[in-house]
């Protein structure tokens, strides 16, 4: 990197990714808060560019978010997975997990997402306030992608309280070493058990899944296990919990769509845009010097892309910091773009469009117990979720 370039340290928060937006020129240099530089694309053309280039890897080349703190056998087990690599392994193995990972199997999930839907909103009847976040929106998405995998009942505590460590430990200067550590050794446990007692979940698919005499490695298994809980429970948490907040914050409108359902699922879309669960996709690291943009890039320079920021570029969407709830054309990318989109996106919206429907028709009378920009957010520079959402469910 230049050493003629300003460097602007980031504080961990995900309104840094999107003040970056209003910066001279679509990339700038940054420092993460554990201290390591890169290079922050904030533009919704540039971002989809970066997202389609080769040259961009997905391999790590050093330890950006760790540090080098975990050990070598749990960082494989890591980093292995379809997001941190790149053609011809990654063709390999989404071809392997397309095998099993079927719009079919998300669609026979329908039942069940309105059942522990339905149960969660029954827990919450009980009592005049809850809270949508610890009572509902993490819960749900945790147990979906841990019925989906196989993850037995008492274990599903557990993966949530590691998932959440792991999403606010990225990049920030002291990373959860022994959870993360405790993850993988766990994943490691569930899949000896799955491989001498199979089920019907996708993880004893995955572990059968071959084509021709291509199969997942163990290091793979784990890392995909992994992704999937990370991913399936991080994204629809944090949708669901921020569309409940701008559904209260707004009461008319949530009235207006628990009368209109059928017009949830593009306000959804709207939520993903204004408020991306995923603020920044993986990291990705150049495979060769280039120049990018008019700016000249180093091989093994790092490249942060802010899906949030892209979001909210004006050359793109009419008044993007305003929330539209019939906004057209909606090309968010808060799944990401090209051959590393979210595989899981389908899931998300079937979740959010369940919890979000059904809460709605169950306590039509709801409000916010704080004001709303009083609301918690959690920490982390990659995510944007609430800690807390505080409500009175009977107005």
């Amino acid at each position: 990197m230049s050493d003629s370039q300003t460097v602007v340290e980031l504080t961990g928060s995900p309104e840094d990714l999107l003040s970056a937006l209003h910066e001279p020129g679509p990339i700038q240099r940054v420092k993460l808060p554990n201290g390591v530089p890169v290079w922050l694309v904030t533009r919704h053309a540039e971002v989809r560019e970066v997202l389609n280039d080769p040259r961009m890897s997905n391999r790590d080349r050093v330890d950006w978010f760790d540090q080098g703190v975990l050990s070598p056998p749990v960082r494989a087990a890591m980093n292995t997975s379809m997001l941190r690599i790149d053609p011809p392994d990654h063709t390999r193995m989404r071809k392997l997990v397309n095998k099993v990972f079927l719009p079919r199997r998300i669609e026979e999930l329908r039942p069940n997402v309105a059942r522990l839907t339905g149960d969660l909103l029954d827990r919450m009847a009980t009592g005049s306030q809850a809270d949508l976040v610890a009572d509902y929106a993490s819960p749900l998405p945790v147990q979906v992608i841990c019925e989906l995998l196989g993850v037995p009942v008492e274990d599903r505590d557990s993966f949530r309280g590691w998932a959440d460590a792991f999403a606010a430990g990225i990049g920030s200067p002291v990373f959860p070493v022994q959870e993360i550590t405790d993850f993988v050794d766990h994943l490691r446990g569930l899949i000896e058990r799955r491989r001498a007692h199979p089920d019907d979940g996708l993880l004893s698919a995955l572990i059968a899944a071959r084509d021709e005499n291509d199969q997942l490695s163990e290091d793979e298994l784990v890392s995909t296990a992994f992704l999937f809980i990370i991913a399936g429970h991080e994204t629809s948490t944090n949708l669901i919990g921020t569309g409940l907040y701008l559904l209260l914050r707004e009461p008319d409108r949530a009235e207006y769509l628990r009368t209109r359902p059928a017009d949830l699922a593009r306000a959804i879309e709207e939520f993903l845009r204004y408020e991306s669960p995923v603020t920044a996709a993986s990291l990705r690291t150049a495979s060769c010097s280039m120049n990018l943009f008019g700016t000249d890039i180093a091989d093994g320079d790092m490249v942060m892309v802010s899906l949030r920021a892209a979001n909210r570029d004006d050359t793109v969407f009419t008044d993007p910091a305003e929330l539209k709830w019939d906004r057209d054309r909606n090309s968010h990318l808060a799944f990401g773009h090209g051959i590393h989109f979210c595989m899981g996106a389908p899931l998300a919206r079937v979740e959010a469009q369940i919890a979000l429907g059904d809460f709605l028709t169950r306590f039509p009378a709801a409000r916010l117990a704080v004001d709303a920009d009083r609301v918690a957010w959690r920490p982390g520079i990659l995510t944007r979720g609430l800690a807390s959402l505080p409500v009175t469910l009977n107005g």
